[in-house]
């Protein structure tokens, strides 16, 4: 299925196939959707259904390319976010200076969608892999692609891959760091220092600049999280110093690169290190092209304060359901459970209710919970008012708590105006 989608990715054809297509209707070109007339709240399509708002999406585009760029740096977001072609256009031609995926798999699907300068950010070594990757640097001219690298034994395998494909093409690398008790990385600095070294005498890679993920320090006191994303950019500056000093890097613009989606103010202002020779900061945040309901919103808006910012990134992403069954008094059945969005931060927020006929959605009780989730339900809890409580047939949106892991559950989702109207669509390609 994803091999004949990838053949038209700009303007797929959508059809009852997917999920949430209407499956009565017939096959229809993204570039056509529009057309149709379809309305969520007017039940033309079969809920449960993922639908990202117009407005809030172009808003949140300009809001975090601004955000870069009024700190003079770059943006590469995070593609595993959505992976969604129509979506890293929009990036793209929002002005990022490329994008960001997590694995070979992921940035193949960027580069048939038209993307030329990404940033893997994770290591490459495997032999499959360091084949997918040389050929798409050798089958698309002008592609440029750096990955992590963060132990000797990764730069033995990828010299050991390199012996037998002689004319196979340098690859560019990043030096990662990591912390203490997080994920991949470097910790020492000396032993960080050795790699790079040892980087720059290798004939299979060039090394192009250090990489960190601080994202791992977003829970506790902010004095704490701030004096964490601080020690580490003091030491990303520090070994981006000491390879320029000794003549490490084999580039004519070196490449500092950090910034998940909760915190990346404070390592943007540390992102151009004074180096001898041009740089480049780039932020690698995704989640802000959706954002969220839950824990990306609280912490973007402390963040927002934090920079003065007159206005916020805007949640983009909900997910309609309907109340099929109210079995018991305060208890009401959502058509939408784990197959459709995601939970593995919190569950999903009740946000609108949109009575039965009826083509307008109202705010939801501030009593509404989701209490839990099946397969293929939602455990909606209720204060038992009559005029206020669920029925069955009525539409209920549910606003999502981290959005990565509630687009791989879709293969498509309609993009809708203020009033519900599909006005076009994004195709997803997990």
């Amino acid at each position: 299925m994803i091999a004949a989608a990838t053949d038209n990715l700009d303007d797929p054809l959508l059809g009852p196939w997917l999920k949430g297509f209407p499956p009565a209707a017939e096959p229809v070109r993204r570039s056509q959707l529009a057309r149709q007339g379809w309305n969520i709240l007017a039940g033309h399509l079969p809920l449960p259904i993922a639908v990202l708002k117009a407005g809030a999406l172009a808003h949140n585009l300009a809001w975090m390319q601004a955000f870069a760029q009024d700190r003079g740096l770059d943006l590469a977001p995070h593609g595993k976010t959505t992976m969604s072609p129509q979506l890293f256009r929009r990036q793209l031609d929002a002005g990022a200076w490329g994008m960001t995926f997590a694995n070979v798999f992921q940035l193949r699907l960027g580069v048939l969608a038209g993307v030329r300068r990404a940033l893997i950010a994770n290591q490459v070594y495997t032999a499959p892999d360091l084949d997918g990757l040389s050929t798409l640097l050798a089958g698309h001219a002008g592609l440029r692609v750096a990955f992590l690298v963060d132990s000797m034994a990764q730069l033995r395998q990828i010299e050991a891959w390199r012996a037998s494909q002689p004319q196979s093409p340098v690859f560019e690398v990043l030096l990662e760091l990591g912390v203490d008790g997080g994920r991949t990385g470097m910790r020492p600095a000396d032993d960080a220092l050795a790699l790079c070294r040892a980087l720059r005498a290798s004939a299979a890679v060039r090394l192009v600049g250090i990489e960190c993920y601080e994202g791992l320090n977003v829970s506790g006191d902010i004095a704490d999280i701030e004096a964490a994303a601080d020690a580490l950019m003091t030491r990303v500056n520090a070994l981006a110093l000491a390879c320029d000093d000794a003549n490490l890097f084999e580039t004519d613009e070196v490449i500092v690169s950090a910034g998940g989606s909760a915190i990346f103010d404070l390592v943007a202002a540390r992102l151009r290190p004074a180096l001898a020779r041009p740089l480049r900061g780039i932020l690698r945040s995704g989640c802000y092209v959706t954002h969220d309901h839950g824990h990306y919103r609280r912490l973007v808006h402390q963040l927002a304060q934090r920079c003065g910012c007159a206005d916020e990134l805007q949640p983009a992403l909900e997910v309609w359901t309907t109340v099929q069954s109210v079995p018991e008094p305060g208890l009401a059945l959502l058509t939408g459970g784990r197959r459709d969005l995601s939970f593995d931060i919190e569950l999903p927020h009740p946000l609108m209710l949109a009575r039965a006929g009826r083509l307008r959605a109202l705010p939801g009780d501030g009593s509404w919970r989701v209490r839990g989730l099946n397969d293929q339900h939602a455990h909606l809890r209720f204060d038992d008012v009559p005029k206020r409580a669920p029925q069955v047939g009525d539409l209920v949106a549910l606003g999502i708590s981290h959005p990565c892991t509630t687009f791989d559950k879709w293969h498509w989702m309609p993009v809708v105006d203020d009033d519900y109207r599909v006005i076009d669509a994004v195709t997803i390609h997990f």
